[in-house]
């Protein structure tokens, strides 16, 4: 989930007003899983589906499509100081980390807003256009930017968009208010999807014929330092979805100890670092800042490490904040779920970010097209399992370079889409098979 390309204006200590479009200058911030976890066993790079694709990640991936001597334009944060050196223009060539020690850029001040340009949004929309009508429950809903598209472009279908954040609900409430009872929000998370759906229903003919899935952390939340998420901006260690109800992630990094620790870096691509961080964690805790936790991390990584790869602290900010959010065990829990109050015809898309996330639905998926078969590959069903889904496509499908180029922080995205399949049509017991759309 992220934005980019909105116009915004500013005004700098002189008192001119500037108007700016700002965009996305690199991956450091998003806390996205931007190069480690994604393994032969998720099928990226192989995908045989129609659409656009884009095959390998090297380290030069999202740059290559740019015009020699072509600039990023300018990242600022809502409100506040640039960041760093790394976050004015620069060529695209630039890969290596700005020097320690470079004072920020003050002066310019930004609205703050509840931004989102959604991810793959013309995918989506064409996903979901061969459903029957019904109900396509936004479990992510954000800004609301897919809902919105998923409205204007299907007349056939409303929307019930679910978030954990009140600013995402409250923003969603706002963009969708025109379309009116096509188009219903709620404060929950997406494990309760199937209840809101009932509370929801306008009629007993209601059905589910989609369900979407936006999974990460959303560019408003990562760009608001009273949130927590970034590395890059001072604020509080929260970290939470819902910054109403449960731990934060000055309560995980202050209590946990140091196996546990590494186990959870270790889990979410730190493995070389994961206890030499975790015991420099517990040594200089309490922590009760993002800066003087990020500041932590990154001294306690090697100074010849810290010059490849991106911030040093942006896994383990990562995974703090999907152990804060119990992220992969509710998802866990929802996909299946999802699968099975999908009226026939009707379809799951998900598009994940990490590869935590993309294995579960990787997983859900395949438990719903083989109805859990243990038969060999290749071999007749003899074991009686019955499907209950079809992949749309083969593999995932991955942001096309126009994207790429639009929206940097769209690079990590991975999109996979299943469809429930119809008993009246579909012979049971047979293996489902996988079609284009």
């Amino acid at each position: 989930m992220a934005m980019a390309g909105l116009p915004r204006t500013g005004t700098t200590p002189s008192g001119t007003v500037l108007e700016l479009r700002c965009g996305w200058v690199s991956d450091d911030d998003t806390g996205f899983d931007d190069d480690t976890g994604f393994g032969d066993d998720t099928g990226f790079g192989t995908d045989e589906g129609s659409g656009p694709q884009i095959h390998g990640r090297d380290e030069s991936e999202g740059h290559a499509d740019r015009g020699s001597g072509d600039t990023r334009p300018m990242r600022s944060p809502s409100a506040g100081a640039v960041e760093d050196s790394s976050s004015a223009r620069f060529q695209p060539s630039r890969r290596s980390n700005p020097p320690d020690g470079i004072p920020p850029v003050e002066g310019l001040r930004m609205r703050q807003v509840f931004d989102h340009e959604p991810v793959m949004v013309a995918e989506v929309v064409a996903l979901f256009a061969p459903v029957p009508p019904g109900v396509v429950i936004d479990a992510t809903v954000g800004g609301a930017g897919h809902a919105r598209a998923l409205l204007e472009a299907h007349p056939h279908l409303r929307v019930l968009g679910l978030d954990r954040d009140p600013d995402a609900v409250a923003a969603a409430t706002e963009a969708l208010s025109e379309f009116g009872d096509r188009a219903t929000v709620r404060h929950a998370p997406f494990t309760e999807l199937a209840e809101e759906m009932e509370h929801s229903a306008q009629s007993s003919d209601d059905q589910v014929t989609g369900v979407l899935f936006d999974l990460g952390v959303s560019s408003p939340q990562l760009d608001r330092s009273e949130r927590g998420f970034s590395y890059r901006q001072d604020g509080p260690l929260d970290m939470r979805m819902d910054p109403t109800s449960g731990p934060t992630a000055a309560d995980i990094v202050n209590t946990w100890s140091v196996d546990d620790l590494s186990d959870l870096f270790a889990a979410n691509g730190e493995g070389r670092f994961a206890r030499r961080i975790a015991r420099a964690i517990v040594a200089a805790r309490p922590f009760t800042t993002t800066e003087e936790f990020a500041e932590t991390v990154r001294t306690a990584i090697p100074a010849a490490a810290r010059r490849h790869g991106g911030h040093p602290a942006r896994r383990v900010f990562q995974a703090v904040r999907i152990a804060v959010n119990d992220e992969l065990d509710l998802l866990a829990e929802a996909v299946p779920t999802a699968i099975d109050i999908l009226a026939p015809r009707g379809r799951c898309v998900a598009i994940a970010y990490h590869s935590g996330e993309d294995r579960i639905v990787k997983a859900a998926f395949s438990e719903a097209e083989t109805g859990g078969c243990v038969c060999p590959p290749g071999l007749p069903c003899a074991c009686g399992a019955v499907p209950v889904g079809r992949l749309v496509f083969r593999g995932a499908r991955r942001p096309t370079t126009e994207e790429l180029s639009r929206n940097r922080r769209s690079e990590s995205a991975r999109l996979r889409a299943l469809e429930r399949l119809d008993p009246a049509t579909d012979r049971p017991g047979a293996r489902a098979g996988r079609e284009r759309p």
